[in-house]
C-alpha cells in the first residue's frame, strides 16, 4: 500500500513535505512558509496548522518550538461601499 501524505494545513491542502522541501531550500520562518504556500492563511487562520509547523520548523532548525516566531497577525479589513469613496471624493472637488 502506498504511504499516504501528511496534511499539515488543512485549509490549503499543504503536506509535510512540501514544507519540509521549502525548509531545505532556506524558508525557515512560518511567514516565508506562509509567503510561498499560504499555510496559516484558509478559513481557520492557522488555528489548525501554526503549531504543526511551528514544531516541523523547530524540529528542523533544532531548537525549541518556543524559539520559533509565530506568524504576524494581521487583523480583518472592513470593506468600503464604492458609493462612500465616490461620495468622498466629490466633497474634495
Amino acid at each position: 500500500m502506498p504511504k499516504s501524505p501528511v496534511i499539515i494545513c488543512r485549509c490549503e491542502d499543504i503536506t509535510k513535505d512540501e514544507i519540509h522541501a521549502l525548509l531545505e531550500q532556506g524558508f525557515t520562518t512560518f511567514e516565508d512558509l506562509k509567503r510561498q504556500l499560504r499555510v496559516g492563511m484558509g478559513p481557520c487562520q492557522g488555528s489548525t496548522c501554526q503549531e504543526l509547523i511551528q514544531r516541523e520548523i523547530a524540529l528542523f532548525l533544532h531548537v525549541k518550538v518556543e524559539d520559533v516566531a509565530a506568524p504576524k497577525v494581521r487583523p480583518l479589513t472592513a470593506g468600503v461601499k464604492l458609493k462612500a469613496i465616490k461620495e468622498a471624493s466629490d466633497h474634495d472637488k
